[in-house]
């Protein structure tokens, strides 16, 4: 189990996030009031979002012995209608076949973070060079 503390500050929205032994703000841009004294609260779901696939590609990769040297991931988001649209798009680095590309691809859609948002939220991966 997992405890996730936070705290209000002074600032109207800014709060401090606690998770085990790391620390990190969180906050709203200064045109909705906030201090923008970190990310917003969606914007680090976002990034859970990006780091699990990353992270859960080199698991992957390093328990079937595939040459994937790093990944990296950009994620762009919008609302219509209050429902979330995500593109992630990854970038893998090794010397990958086709088949191995096609498969991270399938794994990363298997991370737990977008196995949790995709109950509710439409996510579309993507491969950019």
């Amino acid at each position: 189990m997992s405890t996730i503390h936070l705290a209000s500050t002074t600032d109207l929205y800014r709060h401090e996030v606690s998770v085990r032994q790391f620390s990190l703000t969180a906050d709203e841009p200064t045109d909705l009031g906030g201090s923008d004294a970190g990310p917003t609260p969606t914007e680090l779901v976002f990034a859970g979002l990006g780091a699990c696939k990353a992270i859960t590609l080199k698991m992957y990769a390093a328990r079937k012995q595939r040459p994937l040297e790093a990944v990296e991931a950009d994620i762009e988001t919008q609302q219509i209608n209050r429902r979330y649209q995500i593109m992630v798009k990854l970038k893998l680095v090794g010397d990958l076949s086709a088949e191995q590309i096609e498969r991270l691809l399938e794994i990363s859609n298997k991370c737990p973070v977008h196995k949790l948002l995709a109950e509710s939220t439409d996510i579309e991966t993507v491969l950019v060079s």
